[in-house]
């Protein structure tokens, strides 16, 4: 590269290109510097000869080798003055380049820990339980009992609260049934930062239920939350899904054919809780 030159286009270098040129131009500008000046000219012309030279422009010889010494080092001195300003916004623009790039790894990095413990609270920290499973007075419907708690009360997590829905198998094939929060509400937004009991009304009204173990209908609980810690989250949610399953007691069931099918002492329970599968 030369003093006189255009510059490359600096967006389109890598690092390694842009530091190889800052390089370039400082090796040049010490060239520059160091590189000797021509001494003024002291010839002494023919006397014929330079007043003739005078005559013409008015200069003697001696003038005219001084104007041309003085041009040059004016050239000299604008080309090291080129080479440093070009090589000072170089440096700014590969500053300013390592600047935004290590702004956004860090962001990219913040993002991702503040990920991690959005994780860690709504996963680890966050225990859900069935509690349990009771006949409702109308005969026909049973109430769920779940309880969720936050084992960090410091770090209070903010969940989004629906009615548990609710499966019922049929043949090879899971149906839902009616569910509703006994309150009527449906969706509710609860600040955690202990245990909290939250409840299902549901009934299981399919005829042809699959029994997987002697007089039982088979049941899974579908619990969905949206989790965050901040109580007006934007994009820092979670989605938690846990399902659950039992044995449900039909209403009216003969506990005495129960038992002897199951061989099972005392009277049978309402429900039976399963692994999750």
């Amino acid at each position: 590269m030369t003093g006189t030159g255009p510059l490359p286009d600096l967006e389109s270098l890598s690092a390694a290109q842009k530091d190889r040129l800052i390089v370039e131009l400082w090796e040049e500008l010490q060239r520059e510097r160091a590189r000797p000046r021509d001494p003024p000219a002291r010839s002494v012309p023919e006397p014929s000869r330079a007043g003739a030279s005078a005559s013409r422009d008015g200069r003697t010889p001696s003038s005219a080798a001084s104007a041309k010494v003085r041009l040059g080092s004016g050239l000299g001195l604008f080309r090291a003055e080129f080479l440093v300003g070009a090589a000072v916004v170089l440096g700014l623009l590969c500053a300013l380049d390592y600047g935004i790039g290590w702004y956004q790894q860090r962001r990219l990095e913040q993002r991702r820990l503040a990920e991690l413990r959005l994780e860690q609270a709504a996963f680890s920290a966050l225990l859900v339980q069935l509690v349990n499973v009771a006949y409702e007075p109308d005969g026909k419907s049973y109430r769920l009992t779940m309880s969720m708690e936050n084992l960090d009360p410091e770090q209070p997590v903010y969940v989004m609260l629906s009615p548990v829905r609710v499966f019922e198998q049929s043949g090879l094939a899971w149906r839902e049934v009616p569910a509703r929060a006994p309150d009527g509400q449906d969706a509710a937004v609860v600040k955690l930062t202990g245990r909290r009991i939250y409840e299902t009304v549901f009934e299981p009204n399919l005829k042809d239920w699959t029994e997987l173990m002697p007089g039982y209908m088979h049941i899974r609980f579908q619990n969905d939350m949206l989790i965050s810690q901040r109580s007006e989250p934007e994009d820092d949610l979670v989605e938690r899904d846990d399902p659950y399953y039992v044995y449900l007691k039909p209403f009216g069931a003969d506990d005495e054919a129960i038992r002897k099918r199951m061989k099972y002492a005392g009277a049978p329970p309402v429900y039976i809780p399963m692994l999750p599968h």
